[in-house]
């Protein structure tokens, strides 16, 4: 492996260990209320779908602005 392989695999790794260790931390219920609607849900999971959808909407943004000034 040369060295840019190794560097960007251990600044995966160190990624990956503090997204673990920021979910160690959170492990509580949070309550999340939207108009009539009440959701009891582990900070464990909710972080990490934030996480997702943020990503979704950030794609599908760029993709759809890509192909309007294409």
């Amino acid at each position: 492996m040369d060295n840019k392989r190794k560097l960007k695999l251990a600044g995966i790794g160190v990624l990956a260990l503090l997204i673990v260790i920021v979910l160690a931390q959170n492990t509580g219920q949070i309550t999340i209320r939207f108009l009539f609607w009440h959701i009891d849900i582990s900070q464990v999971l909710f972080i990490p779908l934030l996480l997702v959808i943020g990503f979704l909407l950030g794609y599908v943004t760029a993709t759809w602005r890509k192909a309007r000034y294409v």
